[in-house]
């Protein structure tokens, strides 16, 4: 399974590392690993001009392998998990199954490598004497740095503001970089090489049954290799499970791989998604827990923390990589406990900025690369949108635009916001995510991505490994293979198995949230801050649009004004420092109240 473990690797380019460049490793790692310091433990290792430091809030040694082993003439450490443990000695390999990026060392020499999704990222930076790789992007800053002294990269910021997370290898930090997917980084003799494997081009759609079965097979297998050292967990898995696709996928896998689990549920008896867990549960014949939210509906206001605490405690967790609009998981003491949720489904779909897309026209796919890449471009200076430009040609210039939107999900929105993100629920021991396994990823991404993108596939597996759950209908809006085969072929279509009719997501006013609509008190604390450090945004957006953008009481573009608010605090020096205290906390009035 998983948990937070920082590594941060040296490799002199003459001679020793410095002492005093150990010493400031030491001092720091405090700052740039997001649990308290009394938590922490770490091990060292030294070689000939190589050093590999490693650390963990884990309680003890008893997770396969240890934080750092020695084993034949090298130095390992592992951050993420194994599917099988005893794969540590194929390393780094682009076929072993996992969530991870694994850190060698032996005398001379240093190598770190990402999986296929880089969700386990690995960052590097380069100084006169040495290169510095490591976990954390701020303790590779850190260690680089000379004097104590951060320096951000301004224009590397600008799509932090557009979509509050990286859409590039850069990272907050001058001079700081991430590890492209299935890539590694040796360091020998002073010099470094960076190798990168492509992303599997994916199969044409297989046009019969058979082989339709065969692909379904072959993934189905990874994601039951992702689940099978769960039987030896010594107490059920807890999923939480929801009325919709990828939850139910995770159910019926735990099931077909024989893993003992319970699932959980949040909302009220009415909701489609305690409806339809129950019938899963009841079907598969597990055990169901439903929480019921708290009963504020009719209440006209919510109280929420100051966002500078907010800012504070995400920049502390992400490193400046996801905005505080998110909600990132807070600090809880370690668990052992196996915990699953359906979180990167949307791999097994071709990807969330597919999914987005009602057309799928040659125009309409471009229309969302380039809106990924540089949208609200009024709100930039000239130089930020060039940049933002640079950064989208690549992707623009695939010819396969499912693909390239495929892609950028991966590396993207899973390799950088997910990546970051990921950290706060880490800290907390260990959750389970078959859907960020390398084996599960890349059998995904050989699939085609029209006929993924047609749920057909997904909907295959749930059949494959629970054929009990045929018949329990699915939350939120039809299967689409199911829809688009009826408006072509509806007689035919009409006597071979179809799925059962969807069960809609109601419209209801409970879908209100303090984030989307911050009212006019929140809005102030946000346009204070973001206006009165205007100076230092300059660079990346110009003053008039932002000033506009927060003209009215209540900001119009929430998620922008928390980018901007994050960008800004960051850039005003919240973080690294004291967690600010004595704020007062902000109501939030339901609009209309």
């Amino acid at each position: 399974m998983g948990a937070v473990r920082v590594y941060l690797g040296l490799a002199a380019k003459r001679q020793d590392i410095p002492a005093r460049v150990l010493d400031r490793v030491r001092a720091v790692v405090e700052t740039a690993f997001p649990v308290p310091a009394d938590v922490i433990r770490g091990r060292e290792w030294h070689g000939r001009g190589v050093s590999l430091f490693g650390w963990t809030n884990e309680p003890d040694d008893s997770r396969q392998p240890p934080l750092i082993s020695e084993e034949t003439g090298r130095v390992l450490g592992l951050n993420g998990h194994l599917a099988d443990p005893a794969d540590a000695a194929r390393l780094p390999g682009d076929t072993v199954g996992g969530c991870f990026s694994a850190w060698i060392a032996r005398d001379g020499e240093l190598t770190a490598s990402t999986a296929i999704n880089r969700v386990c990222p690995v960052f590097y930076a380069e100084t006169p004497d040495l290169h510095v790789v490591g976990s954390r992007a701020l303790l590779v800053h850190l260690a680089a740095q000379q004097v104590d002294r951060i320096d951000h990269d301004l224009m590397a910021l600008q799509t932090m503001i557009r979509q509050g997370f990286f859409l590039s290898d850069e990272t907050p930090y001058k001079g700081v970089s991430a590890l492209r997917p299935s890539s590694r980084i040796d360091l020998r003799g002073g010099s470094r090489t960076i190798t990168e494997t492509p992303l599997p081009e994916a199969a044409p759609a297989p046009t019969s049954a058979r082989r339709k079965r065969a692909a379904v097979d072959e993934l189905a297998d990874a994601l039951l290799a992702t689940v099978a050292p769960l039987r030896e967990a010594g107490e059920p898995v807890n999923l939480a499970l929801t009325g919709g696709r990828d939850t139910r996928i995770l159910a019926a896998l735990l099931h077909a791989a024989r893993v003992p689990f319970r699932v959980t549920t949040n909302g009220l008896d009415t909701h489609p998604d305690v409806i339809l867990a129950r019938q899963i549960a009841a079907r598969l014949k597990v055990e169901h827990t439903v929480i019921a939210p708290p009963q504020t509906a009719a209440k006209d206001a919510v109280i929420v923390e100051h966002p500078l605490s907010r800012a504070w405690e995400t920049l502390r967790t992400c490193e400046g990589m996801t905005s505080a609009y998110e909600s990132i998981v807070s600090y809880l003491p370690y668990s052992g406990k196996p915990t699953m949720s359906g979180q990167s489904g949307e791999t097994l779909r071709a990807g969330s900025l597919n999914l987005l897309q009602t057309d799928l026209g040659d125009k309409a796919l471009l229309r969302r690369i380039n809106n990924t890449f540089y949208k609200d471009e009024k709100l930039f200076t000239a130089e930020a949108n060039a940049h933002a430009r640079e950064l989208a040609k690549p992707w623009q210039a695939r010819p396969n635009r499912l693909e390239a939107l495929d892609h950028i999900y991966i590396w993207y929105k899973v390799g950088r916001w997910q990546a970051s993100a990921r950290a706060g629920s880490l800290r907390r021991g260990d959750p389970v995510r078959p859907f960020l396994d390398n084996r599960v990823v890349r059998a995904a991404l050989s699939l085609d991505q029209g006929w993924r993108l047609s749920e057909e596939v997904i909907y295959s597996l749930i059949l494959r490994f629970a054929p009990e759950l045929r018949d329990v209908p699915i939350e939120g809006k039809p299967w689409r293979f199911a829809e688009a085969m009826a408006a072509r072929r509806p007689r035919w279509f009409e006597r071979t198995h179809v799925p059962p009719a969807h069960m809609p997501t109601p419209r209801t006013g409970g879908g209100w949230s303090w984030r989307t609509s911050p009212g006019p008190a929140l809005t102030d604390v946000l346009r204070e801050q973001v206006l009165g450090g205007l100076d230092a945004l300059t660079p990346i957006v110009n003053p008039d649009e932002v000033r506009a953008l927060f003209a009215d009481p209540v900001v119009k573009k929430p998620a922008l004004a928390w980018h901007l608010y994050t960008v800004s605090t960051l850039l005003t020096g919240l973080y690294p420092g004291k967690e600010p205290e004595g704020l007062d906390a902000i109501s939030v009035s339901r609009p209309g109240a």
